[in-house]
C-alpha cells in the first residue's frame, strides 16, 4: 500500500493512495502517519478495511513529508560503490552513521532553502525506509522484519559545513527543507526489488544522477541489524541509505545550488519529488 500525508505544513491528514491513483483519507482510521501509528497492527487494521468507504481528498492539495515527527532521522555516508570510486575513497569496512536533524523533513514537492551564506549546498538522491517496530540488536536474518516500508529522500547537503567546520557530518545534513521525503511510504511487500531500484535526480533538466540500489555496499538488512547495535530503532524511525555518483561536488568543476534551479528525482516505484531552490 501507498501511505501518505496530505495537507498544508502542520495540518496533514493521514492518506492511502487507492489502486485508481485515487486519494483517501485516512483520519478516520488513524491520527497521523507518525511514530505512533507507523506500525504493523496499522497496517493490518489498513489492510481490514474497504478503501472505498474512505473519503477522497483533492488531489492537488500539497503532499506532505511521508512520515510525520520522527524521532530519528539517520543517513548513511558513501554507500555506493560507484559513488566512493567517483571520490577516490576506499570502501568502508562498517557503514558511516549520520544525523540529520529532524527540523530538516519536509514535503516531496516543497522548496528547498539555501541556507545564508552558502555556496555549496548539493543534491543527493536516496532509498530512504521507516522502521514499524523497535529494533534492539536484532540479527542480518531478523532485520527485514523491523523495516514497514520504503521512500524517496532528497539528501540535502551543505558540504561546507559538512567537511569543513568541524569533525562530524551532521551540521552539513540538517538544514531547513535539507530533507525532502516522500511522496508516499510503499509497504515493504510491493518492494521485493528494493535491492534493484533505478534512480535518477536532474537539475534544470539535466541529468546529474544514475544509479541503482545494486550498487549499496551494506544492503538494507546489514543496515538495521548495524544500527540496532549503535542504538534502539522505533516505529518511525527512518533512514537514508547512500547516493549514486553525480553529486555537485564531485564534477570538474564542482557545482553547487545557487537558487532559482528546478530539481527533480525519482525511484522505480517510489515515485518523484520536484522542487524549487530558493535562497534565503
Amino acid at each position: 500500500m501507498k501511505l501518505c500525508r496530505v495537507g498544508e505544513p502542520g495540518l496533514e491528514k493521514p492518506a492511502i493512495i487507492d489502486k485508481d491513483n485515487t486519494i483517501r483519507d485516512l483520519s478516520t482510521i488513524i491520527s497521523d502517519l507518525n511514530p505512533k501509528t507507523l506500525n504493523f497492527e496499522t497496517i493490518d487494521k489498513i489492510n481490514a478495511i474497504d478503501l472505498n468507504d474512505l473519503t477522497e481528498i483533492n488531489p492537488d492539495l500539497r503532499m506532505g513529508p511521508c512520515v510525520g515527527n520522527p524521532s530519528k532521522f539517520l543517513g548513511i555516508g558513501l554507500n555506493f560503490k560507484d559513488h566512493a570510486l567517483e571520490q577516490n575513497l576506499p570502501i568502508p569496512d562498517e557503514p558511516i552513521i549520520f544525523s540529520k536533524f529532524t527540523n530538516c523533513v519536509c514535503g516531496p514537492n516543497d522548496d528547498i532553502e539555501i541556507p545564508k551564506g552558502s555556496e555549496h549546498t548539493d543534491w543527493e538522491v536516496e532509498l530512504g525506509f521507516v522502521i514499524g517496530k523497535k529494533a534492539k540488536y536484532i540479527s542480518e536474518n531478523e532485520a527485514l522484519k523491523y523495516v514497514l516500508g520504503f521512500f524517496l529522500v532528497n539528501d540535502v547537503s551543505e558540504r561546507n559545513f559538512q567537511k569543513k567546520r568541524g569533525l562530524t557530518w551532521d551540521k552539513g545534513k540538517g538544514f531547513d527543507t535539507f530533507g525532502p521525503i516522500g511522496p508516499y511510504i510503499l509497504t515493504k511487500d510491493e518492494v521485493s526489488d528494493f535491492q534493484n531500484l533505478n534512480m535518477y535526480l536532474d537539475v534544470n533538466n539535466e541529468r546529474m544522477q544514475k544509479g541503482n540500489t545494486n550498487q549499496m555496499i551494506f544492503k538494507i538488512e546489514e543496515l538495521v541489524s548495524y544500527m540496532s547495535h549503535c542504538m534502539t530503532l522505533y516505529p518511525g524511525d527512518i533512514c537514508c541509505t547512500g547516493t549514486p555518483p553525480g553529486v555537485g561536488e564531485n564534477m570538474k568543476p564542482p557545482r553547487f545550488l545557487k537558487g532559482g534551479e528546478t530539481i527533480e528525482l525519482g525511484i522505480d516505484k517510489l515515485g518523484t519529488q520536484t522542487h524549487k531552490v530558493r535562497k534565503i
